[in-house]
């Protein structure tokens, strides 16, 4: 009698970490863009010993973090064939869809026809709108947004249109209630990536701090995606952090919400245990959101050295079939002016006791290969793009 061999495979994105700019960076303003290279030359070295004995080193100069002889890990790098680099960009191409258009951005504000939707739609005029950060924007127009009642409106780099508004005056639900009334507006050529709720608490512009509530509202899938496919097949797939936000809940079987890296590491450890095979997928975000959009270079050296403390004792967990992938969407590079994401390639790391260790995959031309790969190691058919690099490194 066969045996049927329990097949798991864990993808850990961590938001934001880009290797070095792509061929295209220009179009972007990202020429010289190089989030890890960068950060670690500004920072004094980078102490990743978990990430160094896999093999990053080999991928990409960083400063603190050789080369080793015989990585644990197969390793190379991901370039992005979709235009743009916004994070929902990032994960349906490493899910295996590729976009052929980027997502509609708007660095001068949304146009009238837009806002006047709104306030039809909500009976609400509207503050802002304008390409801003978020901490600052509340701060800007927090004291305002409280005596008027008129909600935030901001975007960024991103394909993004984003509400803030303050606890006490537009509660909770209020504000994810006009956040799909947004999204539902937000169709055709102005179908934005996400609709983001940006709630917020504070007595004053001083103190004005944004809340963990935040709720995505994105766009679903256009085509079929490795997190689709597997479902149809009833293979478990459980989505960590904003992975759920981003493919608009399609293709998921369980997921477990994380506000934090903190959160998103306990969330990983703790499914281990729980699903014994199927396919893990999850995002660390605070790279990107905390440290990368704020320019905060020692912030970002200090989140990477307690992922990797972390990441030693997790691949101990592992099991014998298991495979896990640990990778990223987007560059976004602390030590440049800018605040956006940056157009880069992306780490890849492969490891697992039937993965050879050592082997250099390359330099990818599609995140979509991570998809490819995925889907020969479950026997699923994949989806049109990428190519698999699994007979490179299974065995």
């Amino acid at each position: 009698m066969k045996i049927e061999v329990k097949k798991r495979a864990i993808v850990i994105i961590i938001d934001g970490v880009g290797v070095g700019e792509l061929p295209d960076a220009d179009k972007y303003g990202d020429i010289g863009s190089d989030t890890l290279g960068n950060l670690s030359r500004e920072t004094g070295g980078l102490n990743l010993p978990n990430l160094e004995k896999l093999g990053l080193g080999c991928i990409h100069p960083i400063t603190g973090v050789k080369c080793v002889d015989n990585p644990l890990a197969s390793y190379g790098k991901l370039a992005e064939t979709s235009p743009g680099k916004d994070s929902t960009t990032g994960h349906w191409e490493l899910g295996g869809l590729v976009l052929d258009k980027p997502f509609p951005t708007y660095p001068d504000g949304f146009p009238e026809e837009i806002l006047k939707a709104f306030t039809k739609e909500t009976g609400l005029k509207v503050l802002g709108n304008y390409a801003a950060s978020g901490t600052e924007i509340i701060k800007e127009l927090g004291e305002e947004h409280v005596k008027t009642g008129k909600p935030i409106i901001y975007t960024s780099a991103d394909s993004v249109f984003q509400i803030a508004a303050h606890d006490d005056v537009i509660p909770l639900e209020r504000l994810y209630e006009i956040c799909q009334i947004s999204r539902d507006i937000l169709r055709d050529e102005h179908a934005v990536a996400r609709v983001i709720a940006r709630p917020f608490v504070g007595k004053n512009k001083d103190d004005f701090v944004r809340t963990r509530y935040r709720k995505d509202f994105s766009l679903k899938p256009t085509g079929e995606t490795l997190l689709r496919k597997l479902h149809k097949t009833q293979i478990p797939t459980v989505a960590i952090g904003k992975i759920n936000d981003l493919y608009a809940y399609d293709g998921i079987s369980e997921s477990l919400q994380t506000k934090t890296n903190a959160e998103g590491m306990q969330a990983l450890s703790e499914s281990l245990y729980k699903y014994e095979s199927g396919f893990i997928m999850a995002n660390l975000v605070d790279f990107d959101m905390l440290w990368g959009h704020r320019n905060d270079k020692e912030g970002f050296k200090r989140e990477l050295e307690e992922f990797d403390a972390w990441l030693g004792g997790f691949l101990k967990k592992l099991d014998k079939n298991d495979i896990l992938i640990v990778t990223s969407d987007h560059g976004n590079d602390p030590t440049t002016p800018g605040t956006d994401h940056s157009r880069e390639y992306v780490p890849i790391l492969v490891v697992g006791e039937r993965i050879s260790n050592g082997v250099n995959i390359g330099i990818r031309k599609s995140f979509a290969d991570c998809q490819a790969s995925l889907a020969e190691y479950f026997s699923v058919e994949k989806t049109p793009w990428g190519e698999s690099f699994l007979q490179l490194i299974y065995h």
